[in-house]
């Protein structure tokens, strides 16, 4: 039987690290771009999952960074899937009024991509149900960097002064600086790492390490996910009294 979901406790904004396909692929005796291939039909049943249950924004860690150091004949394979997801997700995607958002490097992907990429966010930006981000050639590090070139380019521009910069005005450059932080880091196959992903939007999310395969990821270990995430006291950096009232401070929690 599944976890009951409270409506009330559900997080706004879950993201998910998915890890594991490669690994489905070798135990299920299959080629490994098989494995990414089921991943992405799990892509499609946990963004309905979530939107059934109220999550406003689904974001997936689909393609680091460090991804482009994988074999040349795995990234072509990932590079063709995901093409073919875009093509053949956008009308699903506007019945369903759910806005598509690519967050990441866009200039190592091929022209044909990038367009597709503008493509499907224009087609959708309207879409008011939920949203669903994919953060691809994506890297946290980078994130930061970008948001702090862009201030360092609005100094030297003369409409920014140093004074002025502060975690409001960094955060105001970040990737995902229009929505919520995520409430709940998903991570799937094992692993207790933060592979660097969203590490500023991170830092004062629930996690839940699961040992499942992303390809074996449904919405049964989904809501077991969201019903850990009920049980936790969210402090935001702040200690509560005997009396519950908030007490001395930990650390920033202007995202109280």
């Amino acid at each position: 039987m599944n976890s009951p979901i409270q409506a009330p406790s559900i997080p706004r904004h879950i993201a998910i690290i998915m890890d594991g396909n490669n690994r489905w692929a070798v135990r299920q005796g299959i080629a490994g771009h098989l494995g990414h291939r089921a991943g992405v039909e799990v892509v499609r049943a946990v963004m309905e999952a979530c939107e059934k249950k109220g999550v406003e924004v689904l974001t997936l860690f689909a393609f680091s960074s460090e991804n482009w150091g994988r074999p040349e004949a795995e990234v072509r394979a990932l590079m063709a899937l995901l093409y073919r997801y875009l093509r053949s997700e956008l009308e699903k995607l506007q019945r369903d009024g759910i806005r598509l958002r690519i967050v990441g490097r866009r200039d190592r992907f091929s022209p044909r991509l990038r367009r597709l990429f503008e493509v499907t966010e224009a087609a959708t930006a309207d879409n008011t149900n939920a949203t669903l981000v994919l953060a691809l050639d994506y890297g946290g590090r980078w994130d930061i960097a970008s948001a702090a070139r862009q201030l360092a380019e609005s100094v030297q521009a003369g409409s920014l002064q140093p004074d002025q910069i502060n975690e409001e005005t960094l955060e105001s450059q970040l990737s995902l600086s229009d929505l919520p932080p995520p409430d709940l880091c998903i991570r799937t196959a094992g692993e207790q790492r933060m592979s660097n992903f969203l590490l500023w939007h991170l830092a004062y999310s629930e996690f839940f390490f699961t040992d499942t395969l992303w390809p074996d990821f449904d919405e049964t270990t989904l809501d077991a996910a969201i019903a850990d995430y009920q049980r936790r006291e969210r402090r935001f950096g702040v200690r509560k009294n005997a009396d519950g009232h908030d007490g001395r401070r930990l650390g920033d929690s202007h995202r109280a």
